[in-house]
C-alpha cells in the first residue's frame, strides 16, 4: 500500500520564509508597514529585470523622488534618463503616467484593491496582485516566473509555458492563505529564486520537498516545460556618431511613442530587415557632413528582434544646417551621464573606440 504524499501548506512556506527571507531594499522587516510606493515602484522595475540590476536604480529613484507625489512633479525627461540602461522604456513612460494618476485621482495615496490598481497606467494583472498582497495584505494570486516553476514542480505540471499558465495560476491560489498574504507571495518568490532554481534545484533543504511531485518523479529540473521561440529576426541600421568643431556630440529625442520612446539617442536610419547602403542612408542623417564608415559595429537584442548597426562618424563645419528638431549637443566628455539607453551608449563607446 502506498503513502500518500502530504499537500504543500502555506504554513510549512511561512515558517521557512520567517528563517530565510531576503533582505532586500523594498521589502519591509517584521513589523513593519510595507511601503505602497516603494512595493510598486520596485514591482515596476523587476518587470523582466533582475534583483542585482534593479537595486542600484531603485535606490537612486526613492533617494531623488522620495515620495510619489514628488515622481509625479518630476519632468518626464529628468524620469526617462534617470531609468537608462535599465531597458524596456515603456515601464518608465508608464511610472511617470502611473504617479501623475496616483496624485490626481486618488490624492497620492495608492488604492488597496486589485480592481481599482489595476485602473492604473502600466499596472497588468501581476503588478495589481503583488501591490495588494504585499502593500495591503489583500488575498491575491501572486504569479511570476519564480512561482510558475516552484508550482509547475509542486503539481508536476507537464503541459509546456505559456499555455499552462492558467493552471499555474490555479494552483497557486489554491495555496494562497487568507492571512499574511504578502509574506506568503514574497515567501513563494524567495523559494523560487533561492531553493526551486531552474537549474540544480536544492532539494534537499526545500520546505516543499516532500510533497513534490516532481521530485517525487525525478523529473523537477525538466519543469516547467516550454514551447519553442520563435527565431529573432535581424534588423539593419546606420547611426550618426556626428560631432561639431568644439567636441560636441549631436543627440536627439526619439518620438514619445514606439521603441525607447522619449528616450535621447544617436542618430540613425530607420531599423530594417535589409542592410543599408552608405549612399542611401546618408540621406537620413539629421546633418549633411563628409562621412566616414568606422570599422566593425554594434551589436543589440531587444525583446523581439536582434539589432545590427554601422556607425558613420562626420565632422560638421562651421556653418551648418540641422535638418531636423529636438537635437541636442553634448559635450563628449558628458555622453556617459546623457541618459542614452543601453544601446545607444553601446554606439557611444563604439565611437570614441574608433576616433580621436
Amino acid at each position: 500500500m502506498s503513502v500518500r504524499s502530504p499537500a504543500p501548506t502555506a504554513r510549512s512556506l511561512l515558517a521557512w520564509y520567517d528563517r530565510h527571507r531576503r533582505r532586500l531594499p523594498w521589502r519591509a522587516l517584521p513589523g513593519e508597514t510595507p511601503d505602497p510606493y516603494a512595493v510598486w515602484l520596485s514591482e515596476i522595475m523587476l518587470q523582466q529585470t533582475t534583483v542585482a540590476a534593479v537595486k542600484g536604480y531603485y535606490e537612486a529613484f526613492l533617494k531623488r523622488w522620495p515620495t510619489v507625489a514628488d515622481l509625479a512633479a518630476a519632468p518626464t525627461g529628468d524620469v526617462m534618463a534617470a531609468w537608462a540602461g535599465l531597458g524596456y522604456y515603456a515601464r518608465a513612460r508608464n511610472l511617470h503616467a502611473c504617479a501623475k494618476a496616483v496624485v490626481a485621482a486618488h490624492g497620492g495615496a495608492f488604492p488597496d484593491t486589485e480592481a481599482a490598481l489595476l485602473t492604473l497606467p502600466g499596472v497588468g494583472p501581476y503588478t495589481a496582485a503583488a501591490i495588494a498582497a504585499i502593500a495591503f495584505d489583500r488575498k491575491a494570486t501572486v504569479v511570476d516566473g519564480n512561482v510558475e516553476r516552484v508550482m509547475a514542480r509542486m503539481f508536476a505540471v507537464l503541459e509546456p509555458l505559456p499555455g499552462s499558465k492558467a493552471i499555474l495560476k490555479d494552483h497557486a491560489a489554491s495555496l494562497t492563505p487568507p492571512k499574511r498574504c504578502g509574506d506568503y507571495a514574497q515567501a513563494v518568490m524567495d523559494l523560487g529564486a533561492t531553493i526551486c532554481t531552474p537549474r540544480s534545484p536544492a532539494c534537499a533543504v526545500c520546505p516543499w520537498s516532500e510533497p513534490c511531485a516532481a521530485r517525487a518523479q525525478g523529473i523537477q529540473e525538466t519543469l516547467p516545460r516550454k514551447a519553442p521561440k520563435a527565431k529573432v529576426p535581424t534588423r539593419h541600421g546606420i547611426a550618426f556618431w556626428i560631432v561639431r568643431r568644439d567636441g560636441a556630440v549631436l543627440l536627439r529625442r526619439r518620438p514619445e511613442k514606439g521603441l525607447l520612446g522619449g528616450m535621447m539617442e544617436i542618430p540613425s536610419t530607420p531599423w530594417r530587415a535589409e542592410t543599408w547602403a552608405i549612399e542611401e542612408a546618408t540621406p537620413a542623417a539629421p546633418a549633411d557632413a563628409a562621412w566616414t564608415l568606422l570599422p566593425g559595429g554594434v551589436s543589440h537584442t531587444f525583446t523581439h528582434f536582434h539589432l545590427e548597426l554601422k556607425v558613420l562618424t562626420g565632422r560638421l563645419p562651421a556653418r551648418h544646417g540641422l535638418k531636423d528638431k529636438g537635437v541636442a549637443w553634448v559635450p563628449v566628455t558628458e555622453i556617459g551621464t546623457a541618459g542614452l539607453p543601453s544601446v545607444m551608449a553601446k554606439i557611444a563607446k563604439h565611437a570614441l573606440r574608433h576616433t580621436d
